[in-house]
């Protein structure tokens, strides 16, 4: 059975989950600007109950971002450590896309159109939809100005919002079904957007775990060929 872990400190929350034996361990903690402090005594809190050693683990899943700058860091500084001492490959994860993940786990939800606060007047955003239980990016993640998002040209039925981005829910031009402005990522979501990666190969080593800030490919110019 495949085993798994899972951490994201990409927001205000910490967490980490555990997939082993087709069963999930999971730890939860809003706590923002402690994330360097928690989230190894997490784990190594979620590895003993379990009664598992770290070598146990066959891969590990993370938020690449998009998210704070100092916590998709954290996650990426934590997880290549750990990917380096046991020898293991990484499986890099939207931050977004765990947010829609929650989404349907919740509360069922379909078709989720993410925003997370980016500040500087602007927010990461994204769009998905279920299939077979599992969030699927529509069209491109961004980071824009609230009054510049908008749904996927094929989009149809109704969307939630979902993600702290939706606080500027008077200035985005999409209607959704309702709001959960308060929905954070959680690492347990990230397992089941992984698992799929790591059956289908995806994973990368670890000196490929880097971060998406989303910013980065519009500050930086194209080299010409």
């Amino acid at each position: 059975m495949t085993t798994l872990l899972a951490l994201d400190t990409a927001t205000e929350a910490c967490s980490v989950a555990l997939l082993h034996q087709g069963q999930i361990l999971s730890h939860y903690e809003v706590i923002p600007r402690l994330h360097a402090q928690r989230v190894l005594p997490m784990i190594q809190q979620l590895m003993a109950e379990a009664g598992l050693p770290l070598s146990a683990l066959e891969a590990i899943a993370f938020g690449r971002g998009p998210g704070a700058f100092t916590g998709v860091r954290i996650a990426v500084g934590v997880v290549q450590g750990l990917a380096f001492a046991l020898d293991r490959p990484v499986l890099p994860i939207s931050n977004l896309a765990a947010i829609a993940q929650r989404a349907w786990r919740e509360q069922g939800a379909q078709q989720v159109a993410v925003a997370i606060d980016a500040r500087m007047d602007e927010v990461y955003w994204g769009c998905y939809q279920a299939h077979e239980g599992v969030m699927q990016l529509q069209g491109l993640e961004a980071v824009l100005p609230p009054e510049q998002v908008s749904l996927p040209r094929t989009a149809e039925g109704d969307w939630l919002g979902a993600g702290t981005g939706w606080t500027y829910a008077a200035r985005i031009p999409v209607a959704s079904v309702g709001l959960e402005v308060g929905l954070l990522p959680h690492a347990q979501d990230l397992l089941t957007l992984a698992l799929p990666a790591w059956q289908k190969g995806e994973a990368v080593i670890a000196d490929e775990a880097q971060p998406v800030y989303l910013r980065d490919k519009v500050a930086t110019p194209k080299k010409s060929s």
